[in-house]
């Protein structure tokens, strides 16, 4: 009954936040908050709508599988940001765009514009409601269980109370909430850092330098060049994952084109492009904590590392106000994030699929329309049940951003509209030979593609674009 509470105080703050911001508010205002937001608000916000709950759950666990390797793919982001904020952010806003995929519109076509927007709302709605998926299965774990309240209704509940502190501000309404979430998410993994150091009897120094002293904490891999966590290929990989998971995500920019101008549009996207290093590296820290608590009460650990964290701080091991706090972490995080994709999916379906921009009635249907098959989506993923299926669509997801990376690229490349009615057939097929390379390259070679076959996704859409496109 604690955490119910806790979460339903939770609940009543975030609603207080998004009564506070939606008052008077309009399309545009749901759409790009009117171009007032303040940068460093924005900033601080999206570290937060950028770490999904399950982000929070898997992320310390990675040092049982691969150390603190991660940290090479987040050293990549912060050039992938700069990418983002000197290329992509001046072409969005001199054509004051709603949506970033009327640009492909613009330089290539209509079709290319719907082609993108498709692209981005199967890979979204279904990549988020698996997210979610995720995280309502742990909220049902150690807090609705206790109230006996069925996963059926659990889900509904939940997609409703983001509905509701969303239909009326949209993304004016986020960037607060966001902030607050953030505020919430950071704080909390404060707390169970401090509260992990002082079970194994350290101080913060202390518990940094068994940190750093650790056999989990090697960061860079140089030697192997056939290893997938090879520092080059974490790297260059990370800039691509920025360049296209944000620069080329509408649920990613839609925040970034609130603020005012260009100007401070950049000083957000760099801002927070430098907090992912120290922010995941404190996720991984916690990891290594854990690791040796494990060691210390001679507990096994879990077959799966993304158990790690949900196995101390979520069955109680570390006292009922790890758990609480843990609880308000996951909620912290996971609304951060699905909140912004619906309010995205809800925007590019309005601009970019009906062309109706002005249009209230249609845009508070569709958002009410996307919560009722977000809905569907996690029914059925329960339905089915399987980690199987799960981790295919993750792959699935993973594989739509490489036409997105070469229609862009594309894009970037032309001044005139084309005849573009061979563009769908194109962002279909290269995910398609994608696959095959992969299948085949791994059964002759034995070697495994990592994040670098976006870029190799993305290559061959712009080859099999720039073959198709003929000149008007």
């Amino acid at each position: 009954m604690l955490m119910l509470t806790t979460v339903l105080l939770y609940f009543a703050l975030l609603f207080a936040v998004s009564r506070l911001t939606s008052k008077g508010t309009t399309n545009e205002d749901f759409y790009r908050g009117n171009r007032r937001s303040p940068w460093y608000m924005v900033a601080f916000g999206m570290v937060g709508a950028s770490i999904s709950g399950v982000t929070l759950v898997s992320v310390p666990g990675m040092v049982l599988t691969s150390d603190m390797t991660y940290l090479q793919t987040c050293l990549g982001f912060i050039p992938g940001y700069f990418v983002v904020a000197w290329v992509l952010l001046p072409l969005y806003y001199r054509m004051n765009l709603t949506t970033i995929y009327a640009l492909p519109g613009e330089r290539i076509g209509p079709v290319a514009r719907r082609t993108a927007s498709v692209f981005f709302l199967v890979s979204k709605i279904v990549g988020a409601a698996v997210r979610f998926y995720v995280v309502c299965m742990l909220l049902q774990r150690f807090v609705f269980d206790e109230v006996h309240l069925p996963f059926a209704f659990t889900v509904p509940l939940m997609v409703a109370l983001i509905w509701l502190y969303t239909r009326r501000g949209g993304i004016r309404t986020l960037v607060w909430t966001d902030t607050f979430q953030t505020l919430c998410l950071f704080t909390v993994v404060i707390l169970i850092f401090i509260q992990v150091a002082d079970r194994l009897g350290m101080g913060a120094g202390e518990a940094v330098e068994a940190v750093a002293q650790s056999p989990y904490s090697r960061i860079f891999v140089l030697d192997d060049w056939m290893d997938r966590r090879h520092f080059l290929k974490q790297f260059v990989s990370g800039i691509f994952i920025v360049i296209v998971m944000t620069g080329l995500d509408q649920d990613m920019m839609q925040k970034n084109l609130t603020c005012r101008n260009l100007k401070e549009a950049r000083k957000d996207m760099c801002t927070y492009g430098f907090a992912f290093v120290p922010a995941n590296l404190l996720f991984l820290s916690l990891g290594v904590l854990l690791v040796l608590l494990a060691g210390e009460q001679g507990v096994a650990l879990p077959a799966k590392s993304d158990e790690l964290l949900p196995m101390f701080a979520g069955s109680g091991a570390l006292g009922a106000m790890v758990t609480v706090l843990f609880t308000i972490g996951i909620v912290a995080a996971s609304f951060s994030s699905a909140d912004s994709a619906l309010t995205a999916l809800t925007t590019c379906y309005c601009v970019d699929i009906c062309h109706r921009k002005d249009d209230e009635r249609l845009r508070k249907r569709a958002h009410l329309g996307i919560c009722l098959l977000f809905v569907v989506f996690i029914w059925i993923f329960e339905a089915v049940n399987s980690t199987s299926v799960i981790d295919a669509i993750y792959i699935l997801c993973s594989y739509t951003y490489g036409p997105l990376l070469g229609l862009f690229a594309c894009a970037l490349c032309r001044r005139r509209p084309a005849a573009d009615r061979l563009v769908p057939y194109v962002c279909v097929a290269s995910p398609l030979i994608c696959g095959v390379v992969e299948y085949t390259v791994q059964q002759s070679t034995g070697y495994r593609f990592g994040y670098e076959l976006l870029m190799l996704n993305g290559l061959i859409t712009f080859a099999g674009l720039q073959l198709c496109l003929r000149r008007r």
